[in-house]
């Protein structure tokens, strides 16, 4: 029977301690690259995202919230805008 205890592994001595300040909870910058499409109204929900950088994990899904509706409302309104007028039918009723 083998009664050794099993060894720690040894830290490196060249790797920095833990900073004892650190909370992995505390926010912290995600900086995820938001480009500009050119549309004014999803650019500002774009840039919203920005907001999530600064809260904690539970803060974010209001910001993803508002970010979706802000999205969905675009995509309504271009629903909403008068397309180009349709071409003449050549189809002559009672032929």
């Amino acid at each position: 029977m083998d009664d050794a205890v099993p060894e720690t592994p040894a830290v490196a001595e060249d790797e920095p301690a833990p900073d004892p300040g650190y909370d992995p909870a505390s926010p912290a910058p995600l900086n995820v690259p938001r480009t500009p499409t050119g549309d004014a109204g999803v650019d500002a929900a774009l840039a919203r995202l920005g907001d999530a950088d600064h809260l904690a994990t539970d803060g974010h899904v209001e910001v993803y919230e508002d970010v979706h509706r802000g999205l969905r409302d675009a995509l309504t309104a271009l629903d909403a805008r008068p397309g180009p007028p349709a071409p003449p039918s050549t189809h002559r009723q009672g032929s």
